[in-house]
C-alpha cells in the first residue's frame, strides 16, 4: 500500500456535512449548473491518512477527507485538506474516463487503490487527471464499480 491508511463510507445525501452541501451548492451557483443535484445515486466519504515512517510522516497532507456525490451525470468532488477549506470539483460524466488504478501502470510502482480520472472539469479549460483514494473495502469497490458503470452508460 502507498503512504496512506484508505478507507471509504457510504452515506446517504443528507448526512453530507452542512458546510460541505454548502460550499457544493456555491460552487455550482457560481458555475450555473444548475439542478445538477437532482438525481444522486451514490455518495461516499473516502478518508486518506498519512502513515507515519519512522519520526516523520514525510511530505504530503496528513489528513485528506473527500466527500465525493455520483449522480446519473455528474461526479462531485468536495475535497478537505488537513482540515483546512474545502476545494470543490466536478466532471460530467461524459466528459471523462476513468481507470481502475490498481489495474494501472502506475500500481506497480506505487500500490494504491482508488481510481485514475481523467477528463475535462467544469472550471478548466484543459483536460486534466486526478487520482480519486478509495479505501479496499466494501463502500470503495461499491463506489469504483458504479462509477465505471455509470461512466460507460452515459456514454452509450
Amino acid at each position: 500500500m502507498g503512504d496512506y491508511n484508505r478507507s471509504t463510507k457510504e452515506v446517504a445525501f443528507g448526512e453530507i456535512p452542512a458546510n460541505v452541501i454548502q460550499s457544493v451548492r456555491t460552487y455550482i451557483e457560481k458555475h450555473n449548473l444548475g439542478d445538477i443535484l437532482a438525481n444522486v445515486s451514490l455518495c461516499i466519504v473516502s478518508t486518506s491518512e498519512k502513515l507515519k515512517k519512522g519520526l516523520f510522516s514525510g511530505p504530503g497532507p496528513k489528513l485528506l477527507v473527500q466527500t465525493v456525490i455520483l449522480t446519473d451525470r455528474w461526479l462531485i468532488l468536495a475535497d478537505n485538506v488537513d482540515q483546512n477549506a474545502l476545494y470543490i470539483k466536478s466532471m460530467q460524466l461524459r466528459d471523462i474516463t476513468v481507470e481502475d488504478y490498481e489495474k494501472s501502470s502506475f500500481n506497480a510502482m506505487i500500490p494504491d487503490t482508488g481510481m485514475n480520472v481523467n477528463g475535462r472539469f467544469t472550471d478548466a479549460s484543459e483536460l486534466g487527471t486526478i487520482f480519486l483514494p478509495l479505501g479496499k473495502d466494501e463502500a470503495g469497490e461499491k463506489f469504483k464499480s458504479a462509477l465505471i458503470e455509470v461512466v460507460q452508460k452515459v456514454k452509450m
